[in-house]
């Protein structure tokens, strides 16, 4: 049985005939080439980004049932730069170059966010500022004052003395 919808929230019910088979094996043949050609297009590797790294899985498609896959090879850990073969297994020079060049773009997607994240910052501090001359109560800038001034004087003492240093170098 099929449900065809014949207007916003009107539908009536149509038994299959053989050319509506016809149809249908042919979309379900279609779906299946384009699965066919969705896992030709797959990457090899796999990355599950984490906290400070990734897991890092080879995909699979080279099966009976054509199902992708996703076989754990390594750890990647960012910050020390270390990558563990998953269990017993010993990583190919493919694996470890594929490897090493999505750390090199990760780190470089990290460094843009953190500069996106800083940018973003100078655009609450703005905010921030706007709310306390044209909304905030009496009550609310008690609450945030003492807050605000201390990490705005830390940030101020910080981008003081780098500053001074850049100077001195250059």
């Amino acid at each position: 049985m099929r449900r065809m919808w014949h207007g916003p929230g009107v539908a009536s019910v149509k038994r299959i005939t053989d050319m509506d088979r016809g149809r249908e094996a042919g979309s379900v043949a279609a779906v299946k080439g384009l699965r066919g050609r969705m896992s030709d297009g797959l990457p090899e590797y796999y990355f599950r980004v984490r906290e400070n790294g990734a897991f890092v899985f080879r995909v699979d498609t080279e099966n009976r049932q054509r199902r992708i896959e996703m076989d754990q090879i390594a750890v990647i850990n960012m910050r020390n730069g270390e990558v563990k073969p998953h269990g017993d297994r010993a990583l190919t020079e493919a694996d470890r170059a594929e490897i090493a060049g999505w750390m090199e773009r990760r780190a470089e997607v990290l460094a843009r966010r953190d500069i996106d994240d800083i940018h973003r910052a100078v655009d609450y501090l703005n905010l921030t500022a706007h709310w306390a001359q044209t909304r905030a109560s009496d009550a609310q800038l008690e609450e945030v004052t003492d807050a605000l001034l201390m990490a705005m004087h830390d940030l101020r003492s910080v981008l003081v003395r780098k500053k001074a240093d850049r100077l001195t170098k250059g």
